[in-house]
């Protein structure tokens, strides 16, 4: 198949001269080019940052930090996290300037392992890459729908009710889908304005904290903190030791950072992804790093009463802290907007995401019905049985909720673990195995630099996966238990059982030979579904 023309993001515009090489790096892979490629530098960033839309992740997820130690849990905890995530990043950057495929992190485990794990390892890493997708974009819809729930009960009755605190799991559940059939329907059927989209978002993105900011801090009708408090106020409400809670609320951060990794797998549809890629993703850590404070540091001055926050049956403080700083209804639902707005432009993202790293995994054979999967859909542009596929898997996820409230917990913690266990893979063996040779041959190298960050990246990877997996709170009970490691379970029971039925005798991953770094003989790999 002949190397697809590019839809340039302004306009219809014949390959350039980066589009044809970067098209003929993925055929040196062993892939045919079968998606456009319409992003430029700006459109990779503007991707990165919708991804993570900082602000919404850190509003949906304020509980856990806040119960964990309050304003010096929150404030610190995002920074400490930040720097963490940074070093991910930015480990994962020099790798995919070698290997820019929308394979991601799976590809990369397969190329730099030995040949006696290669297969195991990407294994491993390609269904935690994937289900990691999905769960997280899971939480984010997921979010989107508990958090418009709560906006909408600053409005309440003569009795001081709210609204909807009286919807039924299933009045939520239909909300969840709707949030969902928007999140997919948009990037299905508008592939060509994804990134006009993005570039909204920015924007929006800017004005939404700048009148969340000011309007906060000048109306503060309950009053506000010193700063000293802000800063140095440190109240663990979770029952477990000061540390520990600490650790447990950093939950927020690692949530708000975990889609970091992600946009490798729109590699394929960028028009120098070795370069475009690996800036774009460490460049996004540092300007979410201060879009966050920009939102965390104003939010906590005007914190009301914290037990009070930390036992809200919604598990969603940023709303009535909104309503207690303006005195407001309307004024507080004004400013949830610019939130509720990017929780839906996340999920766009998420989704386009997602489809991607499911249609590149089906691409190698590695999902039960890979044959449908990594069908491109010509007209549209995209793999749109891999969205599919995720948007039921999601939907059938969802019907957790009917069993636990606490389903969220479980989608956004499992998610993390996911997303953080498959970066630390191509990370620990080009390190460990390799000795970072392969990094020699990128364009982003750096060096000593790099080193430490891969050492960070996988000691994080060692920490975040049992710590993301405990209860928020001491006490467990149905409602406070978390749910992720039963969810990590079922991944990784049922990615198991498919390579003992089928993967350990037909799977050989994908046809990497033409540039393997182990010297292994060049041959054709025969794709077995």
């Amino acid at each position: 198949m002949a190397p697809k023309k590019a839809d340039d993001s302004w306009g219809t515009a014949a390959p350039s001269v980066d589009q044809v090489a970067a098209d003929q790096t993925l055929e040196t892979m062993g892939y045919t080019p079968e998606l456009s490629r319409n992003r430029s530098t700006w459109n990779v960033v503007f991707m990165c940052f919708i991804l993570s839309s900082v602000p919404y992740g850190l509003s949906t997820t304020f509980t856990y930090p806040l119960a964990g130690g309050g304003p010096a849990n929150i404030i610190w905890g995002w920074v400490t996290v930040s720097l963490i995530i940074l070093c991910v990043a930015a480990s994962l950057a020099e790798i995919t300037s070698v290997y820019p495929t929308a394979g991601g992190v799976y590809y990369q485990t397969f190329i730099l392992s030995p040949p006696w794990c290669r297969r195991v390892a990407s294994w491993i890493c390609g269904w935690a890459y994937v289900a990691g997708n999905i769960t997280i974009t899971l939480a984010v819809n997921f979010g989107t729908t508990l958090f418009f729930v709560s906006s909408l009960n600053v409005f309440e009755d003569e009795n001081g009710v709210g609204i909807t605190e009286n919807f039924g799991a299933w009045q939520v559940f239909l909300i969840f889908l709707a949030v969902t059939a928007i999140c997919h329907a948009i990037p299905a059927l508008g592939n060509k304005y994804l990134t006009w989209l993005e570039f909204f978002a920015i924007f929006w993105t800017l004005a939404g904290l700048i009148a969340i900011t000011v309007t906060i801090l000048v109306l503060a009708r309950g009053g506000r903190h010193t700063g000293k408090w802000v800063f140095t106020h440190f109240e663990p409400q979770a029952g477990w030791p000061a540390g520990w809670s600490f650790c447990i609320g950093l939950l927020q951060a690692a949530y708000a950072t975990s889609a970091t990794g992600m946009i490798i797998s729109m590699c394929e549809e960028v028009r120098q992804p070795a370069i475009q890629v690996p800036k774009a993703m460490v460049g996004t850590i540092v300007i979410n790093l201060f879009a966050g404070l920009l939102l965390l540091i104003p939010i906590c001055f005007v914190l009301p009463d914290l037990t009070e926050l930390v036992n809200l049956p919604s598990g969603q403080p940023v709303p009535p802290t909104f309503k207690a700083a303006t005195g407001s209804s309307v004024g507080a639902f004004c400013l949830l907007i610019p939130l509720l707005v990017l929780g839906i432009i996340c999920g766009v993202g998420c989704v386009t995401a997602t489809s991607r790293c499911t249609w590149a995994f089906a691409r190698d054979g590695a999902i039960p019905g890979s044959r449908w999967w990594r069908v491109v859909n010509q007209r549209l542009d995209i793999p749109l049985n891999a969205m599919m596929l995720g948007m039921i898997v999601e939907i059938l996820l969802g019907l957790i909720y009917f069993g636990s409230s606490a389903a969220f917990n479980a989608f956004s913690g499992v998610g993390v673990i996911l997303l953080t266990l498959s970066y630390a893979c191509p990370v620990a063996v080009s390190f460990i195995l390799r000795r970072r040779e392969d990094i020699k041959r990128g364009s982003f190298n750096l060096g000593y630099l790099g080193a430490f960050c891969n050492v960070v990246c996988i000691a994080w990877t060692l920490l975040a996966v049992p710590l993301f997996c405990m209860p928020s709170f001491s006490t467990v009970t149905l409602e406070t238990m978390n749910y992720a490691s039963v969810v990590f379970v079922g991944v990784v029971a049922i990615s198991g059982l498919w390579y003992w039925v089928w993967g350990h005798k037909n799977y050989v991953g994908p046809p990497t030979d033409a540039v393997d770094p182990v010297g292994q003989p060049a041959a054709s790999i025969a794709k077995s579904d």
